[in-house]
């Protein structure tokens, strides 16, 4: 059996930090936050969103609505996982997403599927004039076309790495390492 190797690659404060500068980089990039909305994708992607409109909020005092999306019954390996998935709630902001610029919050983007199956859920609640997509890391390896707007952290995994992100809400803190090796 092969020992886990963990090695951090952003600490509390450094996840903090990207994030400050991800959502300074995000209104710098649309140009303001009218007509901004925030959609994370659960788990972790929820828990960011928040956070980057907290963030921008703190940073020029104009309130960005967030939303939630639970991409399960969009997944192309939605088979595989059984026959009884857990489905959880995606939650519209206030208003919708029609004619909004809409940024897909994710923790990790890998294979590009998750963020395939949150377009097309999207496309499911209306039209959005825009879609972002903001990642606070990007581990490389696509398997679909789909390339961040917004990178937080660049990580190189490889084939048999993964990438860990912990929030507070569900780990009791900030962090980002990167494992290897069988569990």
């Amino acid at each position: 059996m092969t020992e886990i190797e963990r090695q951090p690659l952003l600490d509390g404060a450094a996840v903090e930090q990207t994030l400050a500068r991800l959502a300074g980089e995000l209104v710098a990039r649309y140009g303001g936050t009218e007509q901004l909305v925030l959609m994370g994708i659960h788990r972790r992607g929820v828990q960011l969103a928040e956070r980057l409109a907290a963030e921008i909020e703190r940073a020029s005092g104009a309130a960005v609505p967030t939303g939630t999306l639970d991409i399960t019954l969009y997944r192309d390996d939605l088979m595989a996982i059984g026959p009884r998935p857990v489905v959880g709630p995606t939650r519209l902001p206030p208003g919708g997403i029609d004619d909004r610029v809409v940024v897909i919050v994710d923790d990790v983007l890998y294979t590009g599927r998750t963020v395939r199956a949150a377009l097309d859920e999207l496309a499911d609640f209306g039209r959005p004039r825009r879609i972002l997509l903001c990642v606070l890391v990007d581990r490389g390896e696509r398997e679909l076309p789909i390339q961040a707007d917004l990178v937080g952290l660049q990580a190189d995994a490889g084939a048999h790495g993964r990438v860990e992100v912990r929030v507070p809400e569900l780990d009791g803190g900030w962090g980002v390492d990167l494992v290897r090796g069988a569990e």
